[in-house]
């Protein structure tokens, strides 16, 4: 098991970037699927989740060549359709959540997939719903194989249709995007995801020869076409790292700048760190946060506490609730967080409170956070990461501590932050990377 052992206390200084978008990443990648030809793609973040598709793909017979530094190339024109059935298939998507984004393009191109409930994040129940009844808008069919725990989804008569979906999935438009784009016909998405990565692979796409309209809105009308072709696209800036960071500078940095954000990508994550206090400078496409010694949360217009909550965007990301939380505990005020989407998401909080933070769980998604104000330190301690953005919280909560702590099941971090240890140790922390046998 590796762990991280961190030495609380130093304060951070200097200049980060921020890696390519994870999510982003998983949705191009199976986006290359949907056509023959070359698709390459650069500023792709050496994560583990990331890296876990690109051996998936390569699996299945996609030609996966690595470029450059963060740069591959995927050529998707021979599909072991064979192996697409096979146990080993079912298992290794099984043990990796992202994998479901193969089904879209699977059935568009091939007209049929199977699919294995998915692994990923230990954080409640993730649903795939508004997945299936995007497909089925679309006219594909199911066969439940109780057996193998499968689903086996015949799209060989996909038609392009009008869909209501139930909530607006990130990963279930992608997926319908990606279903839609080759199928007969006009589809329209209403309640459609509209986040940054959503974006992204929409421009993609139509880079290719989709024909994707209402991009940025929840709206989205899709034009099926014959076929598609290769085409360059760069990921942008993660802006849950850039969000991570910005929660790190105020906890323990003094003076940092985060560069390249994509600051117009970022929608409301800058608020939410002011609406806790933090001073955040922008200089031009950079964060700068400077030392600081307080920071007051603010209050609503009619004086009643802060609440932080969780949306579809344009609102707040959930991921990032986490670090607010962390960064909410040496703030001065109160501040409730309401974590509308995952029921078990905050339950890493009891390890904040065994370090000595101030916070009340209420329920399974609601906790208020009464800030030291600096006053007490938090105290070090032994963890275990629960999940991506559990993890990098209690890094940050580490590296603000009294004494030395350790994280296990730092394989949840690396998941979602390439080489993050390396990255933060150049800007002063003290992290060490640990192998513990029979621990």
């Amino acid at each position: 098991m590796e762990s991280f052992v961190i030495e609380g206390g130093h304060a951070l200084s200097g200049t980060i970037s921020p890696q390519g978008a994870k999510n982003e990443a998983l949705e191009v990648f199976c986006a290359s699927l949907l056509t023959p030809d070359e698709v390459r793609i650069s500023n792709i973040p050496d994560i583990l989740d990331v890296n876990n598709i690109i051996a998936l793909l390569k699996d299945i017979g996609v030609q996966v060549v690595k470029i450059g530094h963060n740069e591959y190339s995927f050529k998707a024109e021979h599909i072991d359709l064979n192996y697409l059935e096979s146990d080993e298939f079912i298992r290794k998507c099984a043990s990796l959540r992202g994998s479901v984004l193969m089904i879209g393009p699977l059935l568009a191109r091939f007209g049929k997939a199977i699919v294995a409930k998915p692994g990923g994040d230990k954080i409640g129940r993730r649903r795939l719903d508004t997945h299936f009844l995007g497909f089925k808008f679309l006219g594909a069919k199911f066969t439940h194989d109780e057996e193998r725990g499968t689903y086996e989804i015949n799209g060989r008569n996909l038609r392009g249709a009008y869909m209501l979906l139930d909530e607006a999935s990130v990963t279930g438009t992608a997926n319908i995007i990606m279903a839609a784009v080759l199928t007969e016909g006009t589809t329209t998405i209403y309640n459609a995801a509209c986040e940054p990565y959503i974006q992204q692979l929409c421009h993609m796409l139509n880079r290719m020869g989709a024909r994707i309209s209402g991009i940025a809105s929840n709206l989205l009308t899709i034009v099926g076409v014959k076929m598609l072709h290769g085409t360059d696209h760069k990921i942008m800036p993660d802006m849950i790292e850039v969000g991570s960071f910005i929660g790190m500078a105020a906890m323990v940095g003094n003076g940092i700048r985060i560069k390249d954000v994509s600051l117009r990508n970022l929608g409301i994550i800058p608020k939410a760190f002011r609406r806790l206090g933090v001073k955040i400078k922008v200089e031009g496409d950079d964060i700068v946060i400077s030392r600081q010694p307080h920071y007051q949360i603010e209050s609503f217009v009619d004086g009643s506490i802060m609440t932080l909550s969780d949306a579809p965007w344009p609102g707040l990301t959930p991921d990032l609730l986490s670090v607010l939380i962390v960064v909410a505990t040496q703030a001065r005020g109160s501040v409730l967080f309401h974590q509308k989407m995952f029921e078990s998401r905050l339950f890493f909080v009891d390890k904040l409170i065994d370090m000595g933070a101030n916070i009340i769980l209420c329920d399974p998604h609601r906790a208020v956070v009464v800030g030291h104000d600096r006053r007490v330190r938090l105290r070090a301690g032994r963890m275990s990461s629960p999940d991506i953005r559990a993890g990098i919280a209690l890094l940050i909560a580490a590296l603000s501590a009294n004494g030395v702590s350790r994280i296990d099941n730092i394989a949840q971090i690396d998941r979602g932050y390439e080489n993050i240890e390396a990255r933060l140790n150049a800007l002063g922390a003290k992290i060490e990377r640990h192998i513990y046998k029979n621990d």
